[in-house]
């Protein structure tokens, strides 16, 4: 009697096959699909059921705008629209909403030049109360000389 080249049921099981579960943390905010040359971004629309229109308002100023549930159906399962953004993705109280990414980089030019200028200032300030015969940053320099010998 010849053996069969199968193999073994008890090495074809499922377990020896599927690849370790790892566990994740869930995700609370789904992630859309990337677009071309926009920027996603939650914006907070309600604290604890209350609506924060100044917060909201104050983002459509800057360029945000909410984006449209029919051009992202992998968020829809999540979706839980209300009457005030009914094609809108809503999730406990922030909306999804895009901008151009130009946008962004304006944005955070110009509160890195903020910042800048506010550390130029502080700078400006603590030097004023430098005195040269107390010098707040003194350059110490130590040096190492070695005797000729005896």
């Amino acid at each position: 009697m010849e053996k069969s080249a199968r193999t073994g049921r008890d090495l074809s099981t499922r377990e020896v096959s599927e690849r370790p579960k790892q566990w994740m943390p869930p995700k609370l905010l789904p992630d859309p699909n990337p677009e071309e040359g926009y920027a996603f971004r939650w914006i907070r629309i309600a604290v604890q059921g209350k609506d924060d229109a100044t917060n909201y308002s104050s983002k459509l100023a800057e360029g945000w705008e909410p984006v449209k549930a029919s051009d992202h159906p992998e968020i829809r399962l999540f979706n839980a629209t209300t009457a005030k953004f009914p094609d809108s993705i809503e999730v406990g109280g922030l909306l999804l909403c895009k901008t151009p990414v130009e946008f962004t980089e304006q944005r955070d030019a110009y509160y890195r030049q903020q910042a800048e200028a506010q550390m130029q200032s502080v700078d400006n300030t603590y030097m004023r109360e430098n005195d040269p015969r107390m010098p707040m940053f003194k350059e110490r320099k130590s040096t190492v000389t070695f005797g000729k010998g005896v």
